[in-house]
């Protein structure tokens, strides 16, 4: 980095940090933060983009869930090996052909209201809010469960129409968070107060939110778990310049990076740091997949030729190892290599240039009569080279192409109303097909209000057949042999252009204790998170 370099960078940081009403200098957190202690101090971290909500109920994005991890619960989080652990929930039962599910809730767990959390809170959560809000979960429950009840105050039981065995992965805070139900029940969710001021069972509380600066979460003085957390107060700044984020954890400014706070070109130089640990752990639950959504309701993505011309287009090992450094690996599968029933055994798509213009000749398509627009996400500088290259390639076939840039907000608008020729993401596996794939390819998620749904369009009936029969039986074997099948479909008509397996790095310092411990990683709860002393 030249002199003139590293003068912008501090110029810039200056300037997030002034925004924050903050100080550029290393002690510019709370007086106790620099001494490490086991309880209290602040732990600080960055929210990269800004999030538009910290409701995870309305809102899947990577950094909404980020968040709102602390401040909302589910009944169980994960380990590593993805096996269910208590949360709200302290014990459950499966019956044994499936379909009744039994769960006993914690004693003495509080709102941070000061209300108590009890199975009504459950039941409404998941018949009723989750139910509207949440189209991710909400597929699943509409298709699935028959009924939920509270049996008692501390009980609650819910059965299923049918076994779905993927149904004990669902109950993490992001899938299926906790609700209070005194604040939400027979009001307009989307626009309830009380989204401003989250009101959650966990260990942290809404604190204050200065848009475009910080979001600051206090200690819940009367968090059901005895002596926790350790923490006082957590810190999420935004600074919306990458350089000026990695200046910020050299610094230390702030403790912990999680994967797209810095550019991949950074991760190196600041692994290497004196005193900083490197994870990879805490993503197997997400399993996250980068993609490109193509709308196929219009030109010229609606032709599955011109489809596979743009993957093959595309030299994807180049993008992961020049655009990404080396932080995935090229996509086989519209299934994550890491999670179940993937398979290997795929068409494929090679980068061949001559093989893509043939492709487009033969779509009968004139690709240069449809104007093709991508829009950007905001999730960094790799994101952003990423749409400048898809650009180049696209016009090497006579495409004729811009980008637009949007924020964290705008592109989730606009790709929750289909209002996008071509965009950019990276979305999350949730352990089991069924969960986190099935949503982004079956015909009946062809809906309106979150991006994370089958906003590209994509409609097979043979594919809605499998992903029913697939995700119904409990017989492990024809479980893979159908979903073996269903890929070999995805694959051959691009219903996503899947490009890479990401990989997230977390980097945090050496003082900070207990940090990445569950399959959800960076969005737990962070109620056993501790900062040692030297």
């Amino acid at each position: 980095m030249n002199r003139f370099t590293m003068r912008l960078t501090k110029s810039v940081l200056s300037m997030a940090f002034a925004a924050a009403g903050l100080s550029l200098l290393p002690l510019a957190l709370p007086a106790g933060h620099a001494i490490a202690q086991t309880k209290g101090g602040t732990l600080s971290g960055i929210v990269q983009p800004e999030p538009p909500i910290l409701v995870s109920a309305m809102n899947s994005q990577a950094p909404t869930q980020y968040v709102a991890g602390k401040i909302y619960q589910g009944l169980l989080t994960y380990s590593p090996d993805l096996k269910p652990q208590p949360e709200l929930a302290k014990s459950w039962t499966v019956s044994p052909d499936g379909l009744t599910y039994t769960f006993e809730l914690q004693k003495g767990v509080k709102w941070h209201d000061g209300k108590p959390f009890t199975s009504a809170d459950v039941v409404f959560s998941i018949d009723k809010m989750l139910r509207d809000v949440h189209v991710r979960t909400r597929a699943v429950i509409n298709k699935y469960m028959a009924s939920i009840r509270a049996v008692n105050d501390s009980t609650v039981e819910i059965k299923l129409k049918e076994p779905f065995p993927p149904f004990i992965s669902m109950f993490e805070t992001g899938t299926m968070p906790m609700m209070p139900k005194h604040i939400y029940d027979g009001t307009d969710y989307r626009n309830n107060p009380a989204n401003q001021k989250p009101i959650g069972t966990g260990p942290f509380m809404f604190k204050e939110w200065k848009k475009g600066a910080y979001i600051k979460l206090a200690k819940n003085p009367n968090y059901w778990k005895a002596g926790k957390p350790y923490l006082d107060e957590l810190v999420f700044y935004v600074i919306p310049d990458s350089a000026s984020r990695a200046v910020a954890f050299e610094k230390g400014d702030v403790q912990v990076l999680r994967g797209g706070d810095v550019d991949n070109v950074d991760v190196k130089r600041l692994r290497a740091l004196p005193n900083v640990e490197y994870t990879t752990k805490g993503w197997e639950m997400f399993s996250p997949m980068a993609s490109m959504l193509l709308n196929e309701r219009k030109p010229p993505f609606d032709n599955v030729k011109v489809r596979q011309a743009v993957m093959h287009v595309l030299n994807r090992k180049m993008i992961v190892n020049n655009i990404f450094f080396g932080m995935g690996k090229p996509a086989v599968s519209p299934f994550s290599s890491t999670t179940l029933f993937f398979d290997k055994n795929m068409p494929e798509y090679d980068f061949n240039l001559k093989k893509a213009r043939e492709l487009v000749k033969a779509s009968g398509v004139d690709v240069g009569k449809y104007p093709v627009k991508i829009l950007s996400t905001s999730y960094g500088a790799n994101w952003d080279r990423l749409d400048e290259y898809v650009k180049q390639m696209l016009e090497q076939l006579g495409f004729k192409v811009s980008i637009e840039s949007a924020d964290a907000g705008t592109w989730s608008a606009r790709v929750s109303n289909w209002e996008f020729d071509l965009t950019t993401t990276y979305t999350y596996q949730y352990g089991d097909p069924a969960l986190g794939v099935e949503r982004l390819y079956v015909t009946r998620n062809i809906v309106k209000g979150t991006p994370f749904a089958n906003v590209q369009g994509y409609s097979n009936p043979k594919a809605d057949e499998l992903w029913a029969k697939a995700g119904s039986t409990m017989d492990t074997a024809e479980r893979q042999k159908l979903y073996s099948e269903l890929q070999k479909i995805l694959v051959t008509d691009v219903a996503n252009a899947n490009l890479f397996e990401v990989e997230f790095p977390t980097l945090y310092r050496k003082h900070v204790r207990n940090l990445v411990t569950t399959a959800i990683g960076l969005n737990e709860s962070f109620d056993n998170v501790s900062i040692e002393k030297n």
